[in-house]
């Protein structure tokens, strides 16, 4: 799937003593673009968990801040994934200011799928396809 952007608003909650958005709350947005990625996608994560019993659990989160945002800009945060096995997933993101396009900030989360036990599990068969997991091709002339 390409890219999914989602657009919020900044809170003056989110801001600091400096009135910019506080470092730690980038990591949130990163969350929002990742559900509403998705949900571009066809599915729910709360679907995932209670339906399937499927956790993505963050393993690393990455951040890189490049300029501030402040209270009541509109940010564009663009989400993608970068790489997926049944195993694990990881998301990139981008954050750019939306009245001029500057950079805010770029960063990835690394998630691993956990069953309700909290143990390692792999991603059930149809969510793959939606994380860019195709099925491996089967040699129809092999014997041939």
């Amino acid at each position: 799937m390409p890219p999914h952007e989602t657009r919020i608003r900044v809170r003056y909650a989110e801001t600091d003593q400096m009135g910019v958005v506080y470092y730690a709350n980038y990591l949130v947005w990163m969350e929002v673009g990742r559900v509403e990625y998705c949900k571009a996608c066809g599915f729910e994560y709360k679907q995932m968990e209670l339906e399937d019993g499927v956790f993505l659990a963050v393993a690393e989160a990455r951040c890189r801040y490049a300029s501030p945002a402040r209270f009541d800009e509109e940010v564009v945060i663009r989400t993608w994934v970068e790489d997926a096995n049944p195993r694990m997933v990881r998301f990139a993101y981008e954050m750019r200011l939306a009245a001029d396009g500057r950079t805010l900030a770029t960063g990835e989360t690394k998630h691993i799928f956990l069953g309700r036990d909290l143990r390692p599990c792999k991603m059930p068969e149809k969510y793959r396809e939606k994380f860019g997991i195709h099925a491996p091709r089967t040699n129809q002339n092999a014997g041939a």
